[in-house]
Formats: structure tokens, sequence, C-alpha cells
């Protein structure tokens, strides 16, 4: 399988007029960012940070080789920054990177498929995670303990407890 991507941050715009950007930064640690060296973009761009300077909070302040005015910054809006799933650290047990559940089989109690993992995404109040089902609709659930009980990513699979109101209405099943 090959390595996955993990977003790191993203360039919210232009700060200034001699080419830093202001980023998102989705690292646990503010100035993480750094330290995993060149970045790329989903078009296979590299970026490498050659300043960098914490923010407000969750943000940053980041200069890019040859990103030298306020045009090539302002072009720079909306990037995604992503690092190899493999450039990162190790996590303990019971942790997990979100890339690592992304394509895991998503399975009810009794182990019947309900489909696979196609995202895990956070709207502001808490993560939800995406299934999409065989037949190609997409489920949104929230993302907690409760309705993620078990996750066994060496196996390939995760533990969705289906909650009680879609169990009748073939929501999820």
């Amino acid at each position: 399988m090959p390595p996955r991507d993990v977003l790191l941050a993203a360039v919210m715009g232009a700060q200034g007029l001699k080419g830093e950007v202001k980023v998102k930064l989705f690292t646990a640690e503010p100035d993480a960012l750094p330290r995993y060296g060149a970045l790329h973009a989903r078009d296979g761009r590299k970026f490498v940070i050659t300043a960098f300077r914490p923010a407000r909070e969750g943000e940053a302040v980041v200069t890019f080789g040859g990103v030298s005015d306020r045009n090539a910054a302002e072009a720079l809006k909306g990037t995604e920054l992503f690092v190899s799933r493999d450039a990162l650290p190790d996590t303990g047990e019971d942790e997990f990177y979100h890339a690592d559940l992304v394509g895991l089989e998503a399975r009810d109690s009794e182990g019947r498929m309900l489909g696979k993992v196609a995202a895990i995404h956070n709207f502001g109040a808490s993560d939800v995670i995406e299934l999409l089902r065989d037949d190609g609709d997409t489920v949104h659930l929230a993302f907690t303990r409760e309705t993620v009980p078990h996750i066994h990513i060496a196996d390939g699979y995760l533990v969705v407890a289906v909650p009680e109101d879609d169990e009748d209405n073939d929501h999820v099943e």
C-alpha cells in the first residue's frame, strides 16, 4: 500500500508584501510544521519552509523558498500542505492519525460490512466519520468512542455501533 498523505496545514492567504503566507495549522504542536521538512500539495508541488513564526492560536506565518512577493503568496491561497504518513512519528496505543483510518472497512458489532471509511471531517463542533457504502451513498456519524468503540488498524477494520434510530430505517446497512 502506498504511503498516505497527512494534511498538516492550509494556506489562508498572503501576509504582507514579501511573499509570506498565513497558514491554518493541523499539527498537535503549533511550532511542529517546520520539523517535517518539505511539504507538498496534492498536485505534487513541493514547498520548503524558510521562515516560520506562530501567529494566532492554530495559525502561523510562513515563508516558502521561491515565493518572494505578495502575488505569488496570494496565488497559494487554499493550497493544502501535506507530508507523507511515513514522515510522522509512530503513534502510541489507542492513538492514530486520521489518515490511518481512511480505507478501513467499517463493520457492525456482528462483523457485517457497512462500508469503508472515506474521511474524517471536523465541521467545527467535533469529528465526524464519513463511511462510503457499496451502493455509493455516504453516511456521516459522530466520531466518538461510543459510535466507533473499536479500531483495528493492523487488521484493516473498525467497528461502528449503528445508532438505534438508524437500525430500523436501513440508514447505514
